[in-house]
């Protein structure tokens, strides 16, 4: 028996209404969508985890733990494709958090070529998978219907059952174990763009360069920017306003953002300049003795791992509260994964006396993060629009000082004059420490290599000054600097006899 898809249009082949979805939204790319939506606790981000191939989305046995809809690169037997993972449905007030997430969701199955629509086929078709089926048979995106969770006995009762939601015969599959994926392909590829279909077609080796001929230039990466702060400070919003859309969930609630969201957005300067980025908005990080939930645990362990793939992390601050020890703490931790740091200081437009706030953090930053002088702080208002370009200018500039590379020739003339400005202290042995030579080992963020006598004797606030030495010299304020030091080696410690 063939497999059915609900469609708007009878008749319409999915290749005809990809072409017209692609046309009405300009699309560009050959990839195509796929929203995975389905009441809570049916295994949507198990599927999506399955389909990027790693664990990304909290999977928890709690329902409604994914809030946002996130977005990943998906692959199934040779298909490439943009996955959505979304929040379960509920039938809630538009005005409530669960009413907010099913707008998010609704976003999606718009953007969306094809909705995977997940009913539980261990629990069964219930009374909300059919009143999602009857909203879902209204949307011009054609729909999959996927029964989940059938590695068991006794899913063949809800398969049948699943025709009466009237969107064809239901797609049997395990996504925790990975079964059934091979039908799930089948129903998939007719969606995809015919360019994929002839990429998977065709065995031959691209054709080698010709005599002479440069090979084509390596994509720029997007900048890899991280929004972190306490919970309710305004991370969200902020980055619905950089995008320019209300790309992810925001609300009064404290702890709304659960996942860490990844969003790909093109910036455009004033100038008309654009640069690939790729905006991750992170769960709000409160102290850890107040942390005992077990899903707010794992929303914090992404919120670390986000700073740890990061390039440039924005520490979001409430300016009627900034910069508590929880926050420092956040602070502290980025400088310790060598990430550089800018400090935005929200809801700047509540404020009526800007420049106290504004020294105090200034003064704050002084004397609790001297190991990271020249922080860039700028105030801005998310919910307002005001200084967000600002706050861009200064993400790109501390970034071009991370990646900053500095000539070993500059160095070693700077080193001889800080060593002739203040020597080095006698070490333990009572004998002159000597700085030979240094030199740039890598970027990202800048490290620096120096080959000393005794290494393991210079106390720590010489190396203080030559940190500080290096940041006024080079100007390499406001990210981290690492220095190492090395004893030259022997060149008669291997010599045979």
């Amino acid at each position: 028996m063939p497999r059915k898809t609900h469609r708007k249009q009878a008749g319409g082949s999915p290749r005809k209404e990809l072409a017209r979805t692609r046309e009405k939204r300009g699309d560009e790319k050959p990839m195509f969508t796929a929203a995975i939506v389905g009441r809570p606790n049916v295994g949507k981000s198990t599927l999506f985890n399955r389909l990027i191939g790693r664990r990304e989305a909290i999977v928890h046995d709690r329902p409604g733990v994914t809030r946002d809809r996130r977005q990943g690169l998906g692959t199934l037997g040779g298909l490439t494709f943009t996955v959505f993972d979304t929040a379960g449905f509920e039938d809630a007030d538009a005005e409530t958090l669960e009413g907010r997430m099913r707008r998010q969701t609704e976003k999606a199955i718009a953007e969306a070529d094809v909705a995977l629509f997940l009913v539980d086929a261990k629990a069964g078709i219930t009374p909300l998978d059919e009143h999602f089926a009857d909203l879902l048979r209204k949307s011009r995106t054609p729909i999959l219907l996927v029964a989940n969770k059938t590695e068991g006995k006794g899913s063949e009762s809800a398969l049948y059952d699943a025709f009466r939601l009237g969107l064809g015969e239901a797609i049997a599959i395990a996504a925790e174990h990975g079964q059934g994926l091979d039908a799930l392909y089948a129903a998939m590829a007719p969606f995809a763009p015919p360019e994929d279909l002839e990429a998977l077609e065709d065995d031959e080796e691209p054709a080698p360069l010709a005599e002479g001929e440069a090979p084509p230039p390596a994509p720029v990466r997007p900048l890899q920017l991280a929004i972190i702060g306490r919970p309710n400070t305004g991370k969200s919003t902020l980055i619905n306003r950089l995008v320019g859309e209300d790309r992810v969930l925001t609300g009064p609630e404290p702890g709304v953002t659960r996942d860490a969201i990844p969003v790909d957005w093109t910036y455009t300067a004033p100038d008309g300049a654009t640069r690939e980025i790729r905006l991750v908005d992170t769960a709000g990080v409160r102290k850890r003795t107040k942390i005992t939930d077990a899903v707010e645990k794992l929303s914090v362990g992404e919120t670390f791992e986000a700073i740890r793939l990061a390039e440039v992390v924005v520490l979001v601050v409430d300016s009627e509260s900034p910069l508590d020890n929880q926050e420092l703490t956040l602070a502290r931790h980025v400088a310790e994964e060598g990430r550089a740091l800018v400090i935005a200081v929200n809801k700047w437009d509540l404020i009526k006396e800007k420049r106290s706030v504004l020294s105090k953090v200034e003064d704050t930053l002084e004397s609790s993060l001297a190991q990271i002088r020249g922080i860039p702080v700028v105030t801005l208002s998310g919910k307002t629009g005001q200084r967000v370009d600002t706050l861009m200018e200064a993400v790109f500039a501390v970034h071009a000082t991370w990646n900053k590379h500095i000539p070993t020739n500059p160095l070693n003339r700077w080193l001889a004059s800080a060593t002739r400005a203040h020597p080095p202290p006698l070490s333990i042995h009572k004998q002159r420490i000597k700085l030979r030579y240094m030199t740039q080992a890598k970027t990202r963020p800048p490290t620096f290599v120096i080959f000393s006598t005794r290494a393991g004797d210079l106390p720590d606030a010489y190396m203080r000054y030559l940190t500080n030495g290096l940041r006024d010299t080079f100007d390499l304020d406001g990210v981290p600097i690492r220095i190492h030091l090395r004893k030259p080696k022997n060149p008669f410690e291997d010599e045979k006899g």
